[in-house]
């Protein structure tokens, strides 16, 4: 196996999941197979009822290029949702791994393997730790694509700084090549002060034909929280360049989720409002919008939740099925 290939870990014979390009089938312990439906876009960063997670990714099953359009019979049938994520309780060291969960409606969630790790952090990230996963279903049916923050909160960095981000990508969910990427040391003329690089994403541009990695980052003794985005290389092992700015909030945003929607692209994000002194006074989720995956982006400065300015939330999502379209 070569040094960039890791495969996941548990005893296949009590939980596994078994995806072609035709479908998605599930199978846990007790033999029960989840029945066949369509399902879109899903990204969440709480999940209750299940996991108290601090953050996690649903796999896209379908692309944002066909969002709203019918099933066909040309089109795959999907069975459920493969849920990414990690852990904020338990017994520490062992929060910060990656972990799978599988759903038919994107609320009540199976964890695979035990709930335990899938991947060991430290043999995928630089930190030793990851949080933020988020997962990807290739254009092509078949490919799945994964990001995460590169951060070891218990051990190494603490919150105070983390070097990047990892990549990572599988075509059977099982044998993955990975790599992580440390923005200053591979790039230090214009990131060597990179300080937090969080929440990375990966989305198919269909202008470029490439997948776009967009992530924030705060620089050391600048402050702001920026969203820049770099394109993946064929391998999906690093980045074709030098990452650029993707959208600048006024008051700075994390935890971005973009999708497309007749033509428009919507950038959900946990935003806040300012006071003239420079202070917080009310954080939430809000979103700019774009004709273009690339931008300028438009904010709207709105709150879409219910919780904004009572209980902090973080980690927008948005998700579509044949019923309903919901935001998490």
């Amino acid at each position: 196996m070569p040094e960039n290939m890791t495969r996941v870990a548990g005893t296949y014979c009590f939980s596994y999941i078994w995806i072609s390009h035709q479908g998605v089938s599930a199978q846990g312990a007790s033999g029960d197979t989840l029945s066949g439906q369509k399902y879109m876009i899903l990204h969440m960063k709480h999940l209750f009822k299940t996991f108290a997670t601090a953050a996690a990714a649903a796999l896209m099953l379908i692309s944002c290029g066909g969002a709203d359009s019918a099933a066909t019979a040309d089109e795959p049938q999907y069975a459920g949702y493969l849920f990414a994520y990690f852990e904020g309780s338990g017994e520490a060291e062992k929060q910060e791994q990656l972990r799978f969960a599988l759903s038919t409606d994107a609320v009540n969630w199976t964890a695979l393997n035990g709930n335990r790790p899938i991947i060991a952090s430290d043999t995928i990230s630089k930190s030793g730790g990851i949080r933020d996963p988020h997962i990807l279903r290739g254009e092509d049916g078949k490919s799945f694509y994964m990001v995460a923050t590169d951060m070891f909160t218990v051990k190494k960095y603490g919150w105070g700084e983390n070097p990047g981000i990892v990549m990572l990508r599988s075509e059977d969910l099982i044998n993955w090549t990975h790599t992580y990427i440390d923005l200053a040391e591979t790039y230090p003329e214009h990131f060597g002060d990179a300080h937090w690089v969080w929440a990375p994403q990966t989305i198919f541009d269909p202008e470029a034909g490439k997948y776009m990695v967009y992530f924030t980052l705060n620089r050391k003794g600048v402050g702001g929280l920026v969203t820049y985005y770099a394109y993946a290389n064929d391998d999906f092992s690093g980045f074709e360049a030098e990452p650029q700015v993707l959208f600048s909030a006024k008051y700075g945003s994390i935890d971005n989720d973009i999708i497309c929607k007749d033509g428009t692209w919507h950038l959900f994000y946990k935003g806040n409002t300012k006071d003239d002194e420079g202070r917080e006074v009310k954080n939430g989720i809000q979103q700019a919008t774009s004709t273009s995956l690339r931008g300028p982006w438009k904010e709207d400065f709105v709150y879409l939740d219910a919780y904004a300015g009572k209980t902090p939330v973080e980690g927008s999502a948005y998700s579509s099925s044949t019923a309903k379209s919901v935001t998490y």
